[in-house]
């Protein structure tokens, strides 16, 4: 492994012990470009994490950063609060025309704050606003973010527990295949919901990921998604996607709940929707869900407008017609073929494979052998994390504007990784 030269010792000494992902990668980075971040020594690292998903157009993807310098160079409005600016104006539109209506989705457009988790805090709060009822659904290995509205709503039981307070007004329900298949989909969940008995309030609204990311990569069916919708539509109850991760692209299409051919009450992204790594959120619903009074919830850092300029730029560069969509699922298609050629006989190797677009997911038996995995890929110069209840699961989130040679490349540094820690 090539560390750095000098100790990074003010890293040890001034900042918080909460600190994580300078642990598995103990290097200090100076600068990054397209798939690739280098460290101090100018030794290059492929990048398949993609700051945890916003970098799905790359680091300082060349035609957002033309186009952030010269608003910049111009003076342009840096903080705004939620006045009206030139920079919001133009991402509205271009959000509208490059996304909503192509998809024919009516969604009003709110700017809850620079997270994801502001996104799913406002979806939260406006689904009990609306319905007047404080349940929320959510599902098995779910996570929705940090703060405590998003942690009730998260199945992570380390992270559950940093609150240090109840974390109430939420219910877990299974995801798709946690019973392998042996349940009918939905057959608890409608059971409770039809009887009076259950001791389970009505919901307000039901959050779901169609991919969980963190939960392990667990891909939902499209069937199961319209299920889960047409639950929610039977029984008044409020359908809330999460695509903070997996949106903007990742699965494929622009929304990661398009391919189940559902239209969700409430949908929050952030991560890529600046497009450069920027913070930014949107919670998007339906405009009969409007019902906020001005003011009722905000924050100061809600008008981030170089994130506005970035993300026009990334709508107009790639969501103006089918190519990037049209790319990833091409690539998703090579990725799996060597991810299931790396695996062999399931049996055997003991890894699962798994995955969506170009989000993929490798289960180990254990999460040591994940973590050795990941460990050794960075020693080579490849970034990997991992993820699921157990760390079992090696995670790859390469940019969606990786070249295949590239993508190749870090396969096979994969390859040799899983190999060397068999």
């Amino acid at each position: 492994m090539t560390l750095t030269t000098e100790s990074p010792s003010v890293f040890e000494t001034v900042e918080s012990e909460v600190r994580s992902y300078c642990r598995a990668w103990p290097v200090v980075f100076e600068r990054a470009c397209g798939s690739r971040l280098y460290d101090e020594q100018g030794r290059p690292y492929l990048d398949f994490f993609a700051g945890a998903g916003s970098l799905n157009y790359g680091h300082n993807n060349p035609v957002l950063k033309r186009a952030l310098l010269d608003y910049l160079a111009d003076d342009g409005v840096t903080h705004g609060l939620d006045m009206s600016t030139t920079a919001k104006r133009d991402f509205l539109e271009a959000f509208r025309s490059a996304v909503l209506e192509p998809r024919a989705l009516p969604y009003k457009v709110m700017f809850p704050g620079p997270t994801g988790t502001n996104a799913v805090e406002a979806a939260l709060k406006l689904a009990r606003k609306v319905t007047g009822r404080e349940t929320v659904v959510s599902f098995t290995n779910a996570f929705h973010g940090m703060s405590l509205g998003s942690l009730a709503v998260t199945g992570n039981s380390a992270k559950r527990a940093g609150a240090g307070v109840t974390l109430p007004h939420a219910t877990r329900m299974p995801f798709d295949h946690y019973f392998d298949g042996q349940v009918p989909d939905f057959l608890w969940f409608e059971r409770l919901l039809q009887d009076p008995g259950s001791g389970l309030d009505h919901p307000a609204a039901v959050i779901v990921e169609t991919v969980q990311g963190e939960g392990g990569i667990n891909v939902a069916r499209a069937e199961w998604l319209r299920a889960l919708a047409d639950l929610c539509r039977r029984h008044d109850m409020l359908l809330i996607v999460d695509d903070v991760q997996m949106g903007c692209g990742r699965t494929g299409d622009f929304f990661s709940f398009e391919e189940a051919g559902i239209t969700p009450d409430i949908v929050t992204l952030s991560k890529s929707i600046s497009g450069y790594g920027l913070p930014m959120a949107l919670c998007l619903f339906r405009p009969e869900l409007d019902l906020w009074e001005p003011g009722e919830h905000n924050g100061t850092f809600r008008g981030n407008n170089p994130a506005f300029v970035t993300a026009t730029a990334a709508l107009d560069a790639y969501w103006r017609d089918d190519t990037l969509r049209e790319r990833t699922l091409h690539r998703a298609g090579r990725v799996e073929r060597a991810l299931l050629d790396l695996c062999g006989d399931d049996e055997r190797s003991g890894i699962a494979v798994r995955g969506r677009g170009l989000v993929w997911g490798l289960e180990f038996t254990d999460g040591q052998r994940a973590e050795a995995v990941c460990r050794r890929a960075f020693e080579t110069g490849l970034l990997l994390e991992t993820s699921g209840p157990h760390g079992e699961v090696v995670k790859l989130l390469p940019p969606l504007t990786a070249t295949d040679d590239e993508l190749d490349e870090g396969l096979g540094i994969l390859t040799r990784s899983v190999r060397h820690t068999a």
